[in-house]
């Protein structure tokens, strides 16, 4: 077995990633993942509670940009400004990892239980979206639809980018799904 080396969660995410998209998701053990990355289960475990969170183990980051960024927006800003500061904050993380996010949809796609969990993980986002939208002085109706809306155009955005042929700008797309949303109110 390898020695310790800093990259341990990110050889451990691509092993699995490869081999969910080799095998199945079902068909893959966590031993499995980890001989590929060359580590030991235990460090598997150190990393993930389990063979699903090697997809969504940026989740928390991506929710916390999402609040931050709504909470960091300028005092006099409309709730619809608000809520594109932090749908740009969470296009600008994940700008860089369109090639891994387009080998992981399918896996997710395929298989019931990560679709799940990919809609569990909307829900959090939308929570958080509505919280920081209420701790702005958004009143409780307004910050709901918001966030529903906001994630809504967002994962809209992010499956036409991860789709298109060439590799475009995810804020862009955002931006302009959130336009369209405006002509139809």
């Amino acid at each position: 077995m390898a020695r310790w080396r800093p990259d341990s969660r990110r050889r451990l995410q691509d092993a699995a990633v490869d081999l969910y998209a080799e095998r199945g998701f079902a068909e893959t053990t966590v031993a499995q993942v980890a001989e590929r990355a060359g580590l030991t289960e235990r460090t598997f475990f150190r990393h993930f509670a389990d063979k699903r969170e090697v997809l969504f183990a940026n989740e928390d980051a991506l929710r916390a940009a999402l609040a931050d960024a709504v909470a960091a927006a300028d005092a006099d800003a409309t709730t619809s400004e608000a809520v594109l500061a932090g749908l740009d904050a969470v296009a600008a993380d994940l700008q860089p990892r369109r090639d891994e996010l387009r080998r992981r949809t399918p896996i997710v796609a395929a298989t019931p239980e990560l679709g799940e969990r990919e809609l569990q993980k909307l829900a959090s986002w939308r929570a958080a979206l509505q919280s920081a939208l209420l701790d702005r002085g958004v009143d409780a109706a307004t910050a709901h639809l918001a966030s529903e809306v906001g994630i809504a155009v967002l994962n809209v955005a992010a499956q036409a980018w991860l789709a298109a042929d060439d590799e475009g700008d995810l804020a862009a797309g955002v931006r302009a799904r959130f336009a369209a949303l405006r002509e139809l109110a």
